[in-house]
């Protein structure tokens, strides 16, 4: 399992190999997704901050098998017909979208 970390933050970790796990950080549209998500108001990546991509830690893995036990989760991957399918999970807390806060409060 690998780990990205953007300054000293480990953001994301995934269960794809390190190639894998290069050519989905280094992605276009996940570096989009990265600029365009926020934990505490503020984008996960500023667009310039430079990646680490490392081996993930025991916390970290700990916290991935966690995510995908997660019965929500399961159901969500029960549509995915990928036999050995490459999880992401996000090791901050992304901030929801506020038109979901204001649905969910109607």
């Amino acid at each position: 399992m690998f780990t990205l970390e953007i300054n000293g933050t480990a953001i994301v970790v995934t269960n794809a190999s390190e190639e894998e796990a290069r050519d989905l950080f280094n992605s276009e549209d996940f570096k989009e997704d990265l600029k365009s998500l926020t934990a505490d108001g503020q984008p996960l990546w500023d667009g310039t901050a430079s990646f680490t991509v490392r081996a993930a830690s025991e916390d970290e893995i700990d916290s991935f098998d966690e995510a995908l036990s997660d019965e929500e989760y399961e159901d969500e991957d029960s549509a995915d017909d990928d036999d050995d399918p490459i999880d992401v999970v996000f090791l901050v807390e992304i901030d929801e979208d506020e038109g979901e806060d204001d649905e969910a409060s109607a």
